[in-house]
């Protein structure tokens, strides 16, 4: 298989994976106060959401470089 038809599957993976799960969340852990041996932290919580039209994209992105490497041979 071509590079650019593997580019183009990942593109399609991920694409439909930003359609099902539509964002994720992480944690991050800041230190407030460091006074000696005293370390007091918070943890946010933080969401990205993944635009549906930018999962479109990328599926009809990757469908292209499939099809597209497929006249290439």
């Amino acid at each position: 298989m071509k590079p650019i038809a593997l580019i183009g599957v990942l593109l399609i993976v991920l694409g439909i994976a930003g359609l099902i799960f539509s964002g994720f969340s992480y944690t991050e852990t800041k230190p407030v106060v460091e006074a000696g041996p005293l370390k007091v932290t918070t943890q946010e919580e933080h969401y990205v959401t993944i635009p549906n039209i930018a999962s479109v994209l990328a599926i009809l992105a990757g469908a292209a470089l499939v099809f597209g490497s497929r006249r290439m041979q």
